[in-house]
């Protein structure tokens, strides 16, 4: 059982004791490791940590049923309006690390880099072969992402430019399933985060054909120059006056919460958006 401590800080009566994370399933083993270690250091705050998907992430927040929403990918119009209608503001938006979309493929396989042309062809069933991409001749296999995915939605419109899906991808609930599949799959492809990389390899990625394909490092992720980079966010309720949860948000954007952002595989903020 969790002890409740009632404190006054910066003149606001907060309540510390529980904090409650939903959403994006690409941020739960890095939101879970930021817990251990803040938890740690703070034995009077206990947070629990649940992932669903960020659309999942965003609705709880609506409804009051989290503290903080994890999301990767920034709030869309229809949510804002949501939590207009909730708590008459839109929730306070904080950056809290970078992340490169890696594109995953089976060990055994012989490509080495698409562009995002070739991605869209891929993952909206007009290209059905390996061989297209100088690969065996041998059938595609796509791996995605449920709909209420924050990765789904921002591989949809960065890389698919809105098109649909080809319906005979296999949904998958998280970036270690789709991992999980395209290792077991000679001729699977998949997407997530960088975090998960263990049990298949990334392809280099061009931003046109005949371009330069780019590996998704630090540096070309926090430039921009990898193709199919981005933020990943941690949303709140502004009205939610909480000393322990402005420390905590505080606390994974500095010097300390970044270096685990590196440990697990993802890329910390650039200097000027931490908050040390």
């Amino acid at each position: 059982m969790v002890l409740i401590l009632a404190t006054i800080i910066a003149g606001v009566e907060v309540v510390a004791g529980t904090i409650t994370i939903r959403g994006s399933d690409t941020m739960v083993v890095l939101t879970q490791r930021w817990a251990e270690s803040y938890m740690a250091l703070h034995p009077e705050t206990a947070i629990q940590v649940n992932g669903g998907g960020t659309g999942t992430g965003f609705a709880a927040l609506q409804n009051r049923s989290t503290d903080i929403c994890n999301a990767s990918r920034r709030i869309r119009a229809r949510e804002k309006e949501n939590c207009l209608r909730a708590f008459r503001k839109v929730p306070a938006e904080f950056r809290v690390a970078l992340d490169g979309l890696n594109i995953y493929v089976n060990s055994a396989n012989a490509v080495e880099h698409l562009s995002l042309e070739d991605l869209a062809a891929i993952f909206t069933g007009s290209a059905r072969n390996w061989k297209e991409f100088g690969g065996a001749d041998a059938p595609i296999t796509i791996y995605s992402r449920e709909n209420s995915s924050g990765t789904y939605e921002f591989f949809k419109e960065r890389v698919l430019e809105g098109r649909d899906f080809t319906s005979a991808a296999q949904t998958l609930q998280g970036t270690a399933q789709v991992i999980e599949a395209v290792s077991r799959d000679s001729g699977g492809i998949g997407y997530g985060g960088a975090g998960f990389g263990e049990g298949a390899r990334h392809l280099k990625i061009a931003p046109t054909r005949g371009a330069e394909a780019v590996e998704p490092t630090e540096e070309s992720v926090v430039s921009g120059r990898y193709p199919i980079s981005r933020f990943l966010y941690c949303y709140v309720n502004p009205d939610l006056s909480r000393a322990d949860v402005a420390d905590y948000l505080q606390w994974i954007r500095g010097s300390e919460g970044q270096r685990i952002v590196r440990e697990l595989g993802y890329y910390p903020l650039p200097a000027d958006l931490r908050a040390d």
